[in-house]
C-alpha cells in the first residue's frame, strides 16, 4: 500500500499533533521546520480534501485569507513576470521592476506579525506550541530572504545573477508553501480550538496593531 493510501483522510489537527509530539520528544524546532515541508507535501492531497470552515468578512480568518490572495496576486502578476524579464535581460529596468514587486511583498511582515502576536498566544494557551514555533521560524526565514534579496538587487552586478535568481525562486516557493500551511493547517486548527470571545479579542488586537 502506498503512503498516500495510508494517510488518506488525515486532518489538520492530526498533522499538528504529529509536529507537537516530535517537539515533546525533544526534536529541535529547526529540524521540525525541515520536516514540516515534507509533512505538508506528503499530506497535501488529504488536507485539501478537508472541508474548509465557513468564514465571513471581518473575521480574522477571512482577513488572513484575503491577504493571502493579495500576496498571490502580487507574485503572479508582478514578481514572476519581473523575474522572467530579469532572467532574459538582467537590465537595470528589470531590476527596478523586481525591487518594486518585492517592496510590495514587505507588507507580508504585518501579516506574519499579527499571526504571531495575536493568534499564536491563544494556541499556546491550549498547549499547542509545536506548530506555532515551527511556523514562526519559517516566517523569519521568509523575512530574511526578502531583506537579503533586496540587498542583493541594490548591490547587483552580473556575477550575482544566478544567485539572485535562485534566491527569488526560493522566496516565491516558501511564501506559497506558507500560504498552504496557514490555510490548510493553522487556520482550520485555530477555528477548531478558539472560542468566539477569543476571536473577538483577536479582532480587537488587529485594530490596535493596524491603527
Amino acid at each position: 500500500m502506498c503512503l498516500n493510501k495510508k494517510i488518506d483522510g488525515i486532518t489538520h489537527t492530526e498533522l499538528s499533533q504529529i509536529e507537537q509530539e516530535l517537539m515533546n520528544e525533544g526534536l529541535s524546532v529547526k529540524e521540525i521546520q525541515r520536516l514540516c515541508d515534507v509533512h505538508a507535501a506528503v499530506f497535501r492531497e488529504s488536507l485539501e480534501q478537508v472541508k474548509k470552515p465557513e468564514t465571513i468578512p471581518g473575521h480574522p480568518v477571512h482577513t488572513f485569507k484575503e491577504e493571502n490572495r493579495a500576496i498571490e496576486k502580487n507574485i503572479n502578476e508582478n514578481l514572476r513576470p519581473a523575474l522572467e524579464d530579469f532572467k532574459r535581460n538582467g537590465t537595470q529596468e528589470s531590476i527596478s521592476k523586481l525591487l518594486g514587486s518585492i517592496n510590495l511583498l514587505m507588507d507580508i511582515d504585518k501579516h506574519y506579525s499579527r499571526k504571531e502576536k495575536l493568534l499564536f498566544p491563544y494556541l499556546e494557551k491550549y498547549g499547542i506550541t509545536g506548530p506555532p514555533s515551527v511556523m514562526w521560524g519559517m516566517d523569519d526565514e521568509i523575512r530574511e530572504l526578502l531583506k537579503s534579496t533586496i540587498r542583493d538587487l541594490k548591490e547587483y552586478n552580473e556575477s550575482k545573477k544566478g544567485a539572485v535568481e535562485d534566491k527569488l525562486n526560493k522566496l516565491i516557493n516558501k511564501i506559497i508553501e506558507m500560504i498552504f500551511k496557514e490555510e490548510n493547517i493553522l487556520l482550520p486548527m485555530a477555528l477548531d480550538t478558539l472560542t468566539e470571545d477569543e476571536w473577538v479579542n483577536i479582532l480587537e488586537g488587529e485594530k490596535r496593531l493596524m491603527s
